[in-house]
């Protein structure tokens, strides 16, 4: 009879538990993602209007595109025509933010993009992201670091 009790109390600890977990976890992914924009990758243009540069928000420093190293120019004028990408395969595709160093979205809000490395028998570690909001981001370290990319300078 005790065993039973003990049991009985143990699962309702368990599934109150599980539930506060569940309510938790979608009070935190509803108050960070933002709407949805009506394409998923599609970047802002580099001749937007002057307004706030998309991503400044994030804290990251940011970078003009012509500091960048000149394959980024390269894929940026990929982007902005929709491609054809040199890895269809691994360009255009969903980022999931996983070192988790852009803000939190929900998944499918980031799209990521290679940047060719001169001399290097892979991709190589650089890439350009794209988020819903017209925001662009660069690593060169493999998503370990970004900067926000204004594309109009």
């Amino acid at each position: 009879m005790v065993n039973r009790r003990r049991i009985t109390a143990a699962l309702v600890g368990l599934l109150v538990l599980v539930l506060g977990g569940w309510l938790v976890k979608s009070q935190l992914s509803g108050s960070s993602s933002a709407p949805a924009s009506s394409s998923a990758s599609a970047p802002a243009k580099s001749g937007a209007s002057n307004a706030k540069l998309p991503g400044t928000d994030t804290g990251l420093p940011v970078k003009p595109l012509s500091a960048l190293p000149s394959q980024a120019a390269d894929t940026w004028k990929l982007i902005e025509k929709g491609g054809p990408y040199p890895y269809p395969r691994n360009d255009d595709v969903v980022f999931e933010n996983r070192e988790k160093v852009l803000p939190r979205k929900q998944s499918g809000y980031y799209h990521e993009y290679t940047v060719k490395t001169p001399g290097s028998q892979d991709r190589g570690p650089r890439r350009l992201v794209t988020g819903q909001a017209k925001e662009l981001y660069y690593t060169e370290d493999h998503y370990a670091s970004f900067v926000v990319v204004d594309p109009a300078r």
